[in-house]
């Protein structure tokens, strides 16, 4: 294991037993992984900053449940990981394909990927995921209608989800902002949870795409289970409990490189 994966293993240990615990101080983290304490507070910094966990004095506590971080903060967050899972996703759809792309910074590197496909018809409620795909004039592109959310150019509410509710595609392909470690499937905002969940009603394939932070982040809003997916596209193996699920319920598990 290289120490770049035995990091991010470690990252994940710390938010599962700060989501079991409530609380853990520094001390006792480096004691129970044998680190030092520079180490674990390099590893609680990393973690808050990408909202798995609250970074307090001593210690690393829950992160908030019921506010996402700053759009312009998640654009740049595990931006790497972003792509290549991005570039994963996008070797297996297909062209002449009919796609949902829903909201989120991971979707929108997914719109970018897919640019070198042909004729693909795509229903977006993501006004960045429409302008970068109109970049290839053989795409259909349909922009869900609603509410816009200024802040990163989202559609929601029930006008988009009837819209939504038109459509069958071949492929959905979601973002998330958490995944508990019982499979849920937990996002901030009901009016774009009840989006996400159209998407998944109508689409015959429905593909998450979620960065290694989202494992074991809270979220308040409950979309669903991810058993309920076809296929998980991540960056680092997901945590035992996680793992087990993806394999009896047959989902489909790319970790990208």
């Amino acid at each position: 294991m290289s120490e770049t994966q035995g990091n991010e293993q470690r990252q994940l240990r710390i938010v599962e037993m700060v989501s079991k615990q409530g609380f853990l101080t520094i001390e006792a983290l480096a004691r129970n992984f044998g680190v030092t304490v520079q180490t674990i507070r390099r590893d609680v910094n990393m973690l808050a900053t990408e909202g798995r966990l609250s970074r307090y004095r001593g210690g690393a506590g829950l992160a908030s449940s019921i506010e996402n971080m700053e759009y312009q903060r998640r654009q740049v967050v595990n931006l790497a990981a972003k792509q290549r899972i991005a570039t994963n996703v996008a070797t297996d759809v297909p062209d002449r394909a009919s796609l949902f792309i829903n909201i989120g910074t991971t979707t929108e590197q997914a719109a970018r990927a897919l640019l070198a496909h042909r004729d693909l018809q795509v229903i977006t409620n993501n006004i960045n995921v429409a302008r970068i795909l109109s970049e290839n004039p053989n795409f259909s592109i349909v922009m869900a209608g609603g509410r816009v959310r200024n802040r990163d150019g989202a559609i929601t509410g029930q006008p988009t989800v009837r819209m939504f509710e038109q459509y069958r595609v071949d492929i959905g392909i979601i973002g998330i902002s958490g995944i508990d470690l019982d499979g849920g499937l937990y996002d901030f905002d009901l009016d774009e949870v009840l989006c996400a969940q159209a998407i998944i009603r109508n689409s015959r394939r429905v593909f998450l795409l979620a960065d290694h932070s989202k494992f074991g982040r809270p979220a308040l809003v409950k979309v669903g289970n991810i058993t309920e997916v076809s296929a998980l596209y991540t960056d680092a193996p997901p945590p035992g409990p996680i793992a087990s699920m993806l394999e009896e319920a047959g989902v489909v598990l790319e970790i990208s490189g």
